[in-house]
Parts: C-alpha cells; structure tokens; sequence
C-alpha cells in the first residue's frame, strides 16, 4: 500500500492506495508541523486513528509533505518518527510546497502559493521547485495567512479599531478576555492555528465592507512580499493551494488584478490532485 499525505500546520489529510492505484482510505490526522509538535506526538495522533493504526504494517511507501518540513533536521524529525511506525516503508518527507506545486500542476510554469493557516510561495517549471524566499512563520511572516487574519482581528478587536457592528458580534461569538488571548498566543504549542480559526468570524462576516478592506490590504501585503520578488511574477500564472485563498478568492483576484498580476487555478484542499500528480508522474499508475 502507499500513503499519500498532505501535513498542514492544523490537520494532515490522507490517501492509502492500493498497489494498483485504487484508493483503499481517506482519513484525517491533527497537523504533524515539527516546529509546533514534539515529535513523539505523531506516533501518538496515529495511533489514536484506529483505521491508520490498523494499517501499520501494510504500507510499502509513504509520501509525506509536510508544514515545516523544509529544513534537513526537520525532515528528518518526521521521517524518524515514521520510520518507527511504518517498519515496512520507504519514507520520504518533504515540504508542503513541494505538495503544493505538484497539486496546482497543470503542464506549464507557474507559480505556486500557500494560503492556509501559513503563507509560501514557489516557481515550479515542471521539473524542478525554486523558492526565492524563506519562510518566517506566523510571528514575523506569513502574510495573508489565516494566522495573519486572525492575529490582525483580535489587535483591532481589543485595541477598539472594530466597527460597533463587529464588536457586538464578535463579543457575542467568543465572549473572550484579553487574558484568555494571551494565554493561547503565547503558551499554546498550537497558537498558529488558534489565531487561524478567527477566520470562520472574518468569513461569516466577509461580505462588511470593513472585512473587505482588511483582508484585501492582507492579501496586498501577502502578494507584496512573497509573489512580487519573483522575477516571473508578472509573467506567469499564479495559482493558489489552501482554504484562505479558496473562502478569499475574490478578494484575493480583485487585490492581484491592482498589482497586474494574472491568478490561475485556486484549489482548496490540494490532496485529489496531489493522489493524481503522484499516480501520473511519480508512481507512472496511469
């Protein structure tokens, strides 16, 4: 059997073929992201997921893509620990932008862009991924992220920046204290995915016009610092894997089309494409 794994910062979804390329499971995990998790969280999340569990021991190779896997050491943190749960396996552990790329394949150069609880971005000519910037994570980078989002609602939520409207509303959905924010910001292995969760708000709310503007001037800032360095950025499509693009996808085009930029294909959960671009190129199934 082969495992096909897209490894977010929140959740990693799932593909276990059959040798012959049939899907035999599809299945969830919590995020595996090495710089968030101890690594002995991921035998540990596996082996509460019955159907994985039951699996251990019949899986032949696993491809694994994961949120901050694009370090060596990283990598091998990840692949350590899948080595000891999948005794039978040839494991390989890359990063999510590598998933990312082949996901949004679609037989010509572009560049390809995460969107999800983090924020990256790539050129992928077919064969080979170039990545021209570093990823700075949800403290410092990120931009456009759902993290991003979230960290940029609480500020105006408790600095008193919102409209009366959305502070009512907010105060109304999560009744929460500055001391109950602190504490998942800065004492939560998790707080990345804490603050991306304060887009269900944002998107319940997209159509304010106060939401429209803050999360076009982030998309701007998201554009500004990781697609507009790339020297084919005005050349070349610009296609987008994660759930921020897809719920933002129009804010994200109108926020492109101002700096002349052309956006592709906007794909929410990149794991079908993903099983597809590995049977094709990779697996050589179809």
């Amino acid at each position: 059997m082969i495992a096909i794994i897209d490894g977010g910062s929140t959740k990693c979804d799932w593909v276990i073929l059959e040798n012959s390329g049939k899907p035999h499971l599809k299945t969830t995990t919590l995020g595996f992201n090495p710089n968030i998790i101890n690594p002995d969280f991921i035998m540990k999340e596996i082996d509460r997921n019955p159907e994985l569990f039951f699996l251990k021991n019949h899986i032949e190779k696993i491809f694994f893509y994961g949120s901050g896997c694009g370090t060596e050491a990283n990598a091998k943190k990840v692949e350590d620990e899948f080595v000891k749960i999948f005794p039978q396996a040839e494991v390989r552990i890359k990063e999510d932008m590598t998933a990312a790329a082949y996901a949004a394949y679609n037989g010509k150069p572009a560049m390809v862009c995460i969107l999800g609880t983090g924020s990256n971005s790539c050129f992928f000519d077919g064969e080979k991924i170039r990545v021209d910037l570093p990823s700075l994570g949800f403290l410092i980078g990120d931009e456009g992220s759902g993290s991003a989002l979230g960290k940029n609602l609480l500020r105006r939520f408790f600095m008193k920046k919102l409209p009366q409207d959305l502070e009512r509303a907010f105060i109304n959905t999560y009744n929460l204290t500055i001391d109950e924010a602190i504490k998942n910001m800065y004492h939560n292995p998790r707080a990345n995915a804490y603050l991306g969760e304060f887009n269900k708000f944002i998107a319940e709310h997209k159509s304010h016009s106060y939401f429209q503007n803050m999360v076009f001037d982030e998309m701007k800032n998201f554009l500004d610092y990781q697609v507009l360095p790339y020297k084919e950025a005005g050349e070349v499509e610009i296609n987008f894997i994660g759930y921020i693009a897809y719920i933002y996808e129009d804010i994200l085009r109108s926020a492109a089309a101002e700096l002349n930029l052309t956006i592709g294909k906007v794909v929410q959960k990149p794991i079908e494409s993903l099983v597809d671009y590995h049977k094709k190129y990779i697996l050589n199934l179809d």
